[in-house]
């Protein structure tokens, strides 16, 4: 009988018909009521913006595996995914070349130069989004009104976001002062989207619609987008003297739903561990609330979750479960004496 060498991967071990292309479709199917959505809302140029910004993460994932040497990964629809997401971000006016740039930093500095999917440390859509954020602040804060693109006198007319009408007013008096206000859009609005906004983050039922489809399939665990969107409505709950409509305003307002479900939950920039995961969320939570209320910008999804993303490692470290049989060094000293 010929000798055969028994080869032992790392764990884990267990067997799944998952596959990397098949969670990315299934994103990208949750992804879609958001999409059309925004369609209906922005007109057809928010279509535009998401078939620019894919097919240019998908052509720098090709080229820059090419230049690298590396095999092709195109086929795992990440690249699909990361361009979706970095458009959502986005408001619908956003020049198109502005987006490519996106596409190039997000693909190439934050996922390339780093491996490719499975190795970058931080959300490559997010840092996209940011360094846009940051370079050409005067188009990522121009959000058109919700169908003004129907009518062609208001196709140029902008509008505040919900957050930036709360900045500097973040207490009992300010909160009442400004729901008492006219300029503020209905609840029911802000559930199906019709608010100034990004593209993706704008419409609460399609993107409550993706989460569960995610949750049914079994993609995400409803862990991380249950405790980052808990901690920022109970810290907003006290914050604006327990008022229940302007807590309702910071969930639906901003890319807090969009953060959650989408972009904390990224498998490969988050825990893996339960209490890991508490752990990151709420600590996501802490800092979007910390940047609404003390911070110069309205929104602050982007920065917590890239901020939390960078302390995953020590998160894990922390959180990790102890191995089956583990005794504790004091227990071994004593059975020791």
């Amino acid at each position: 009988m010929e000798d055969r060498l028994l080869t032992v991967s790392a764990s884990p071990h267990r067997r799944t018909k998952d596959t990397t292309t098949g969670i990315m479709l299934d994103v990208i199917i949750a992804l879609m009521p958001a999409l059309v959505l925004s369609v209906v809302l922005f007109g057809f140029r928010s279509l535009l913006m998401v078939a620019v910004s894919v097919c240019a993460c998908v052509l720098f994932e090709y080229l820059s595996r090419k230049v690298m040497k590396r095999d092709n990964t195109i086929g795992d629809l990440s690249a699909i995914v990361t361009g979706i997401l970095l458009a959502f971000n986005l408001p619908s006016t956003m020049p198109l070349w502005m987006v490519v740039i996106g596409d190039a930093v997000a693909i190439i500095v934050v996922k390339q130069f780093f491996g490719g999917i499975g190795q970058n440390f931080v959300n490559p859509a997010l840092v996209g989004r940011i360094v846009l954020m940051m370079s050409f602040p005067t188009y990522t804060n121009s959000f058109p009104e919700p169908f003004a693109w129907r009518i062609k006198e208001l196709d140029a007319v902008t509008s505040a976001t919900p957050l930036a009408q709360f900045a500097g007013k973040y207490n009992a008096e300010g909160a009442l002062e400004v729901i008492n206000g006219s300029e503020l859009p209905e609840i029911i609005r802000m559930l199906y989207g019709a608010r100034g906004g990004c593209l993706g983050e704008t419409c609460a039922l399609a993107l409550l619609v993706g989460f569960l489809y995610l949750v049914i399939r079994r993609v995400i665990s409803p862990t991380i987008p249950l405790c980052y969107v808990g901690t920022v409505a109970i810290i907003m709950f006290f914050t604006g003297g327990m008022n229940l409509m302007f807590t309702a305003y910071q969930v639906m307002a901003g890319g807090l739903l969009l953060g959650a479900i989408f972009m904390a939950t990224d498998y490969t920039t988050s825990p893996i561990s339960f209490k890991g995961k508490i752990v990151f969320a709420v600590g996501c939570g802490i800092i979007t609330s910390l940047i609404r209320i003390f911070g110069n910008l309205p929104e602050g999804v982007s920065f917590s979750i890239i901020l939390m993303n960078i302390l995953v490692p020590h998160i894990e470290m922390l959180c990790a479960p102890k191995p089956f049989g583990f005794l504790r060094e004091k227990k071994k000293k004593e059975e020791a004496a």
